[in-house]
């Protein structure tokens, strides 16, 4: 599935951890970025931009939420080809 923005929006307005590791939510006005189902108070919704991966919002001069920490466990769960190669065969066994 291909997430829109108003997809992203959606799961950060309800803080939807199934979504966590798809994406990042970067706060322009703040300079943070933060997994989607982080604890903190939401950000207006002109001021985020989101991001595939936490490199990227890292790359456009953002750093990660000290609250909910987007860049440990299990919030890394970036789709790497061994990752999905991985659970493909766990799949199929």
């Amino acid at each position: 599935m291909t997430l829109t923005n108003n997809h992203c929006w959606q799961a950060v307005t309800s803080r939807d951890r199934t979504l966590d590791g798809r994406f990042v939510t970067g706060v322009l006005t703040t300079g943070i970025y933060c997994r989607p189902s982080c604890a903190a108070r939401h950000p207006a919704h002109g001021n985020v931009r989101f991001f595939p991966d936490p490199d990227e919002a890292r790359a456009a001069g953002l750093r990660p939420c000290l609250r909910c920490r987007p860049t440990t466990w299990p919030a890394t769960r970036w789709r790497s080809p061994l990752r999905l190669t991985c659970c493909g065969l766990l799949k199929r066994n």
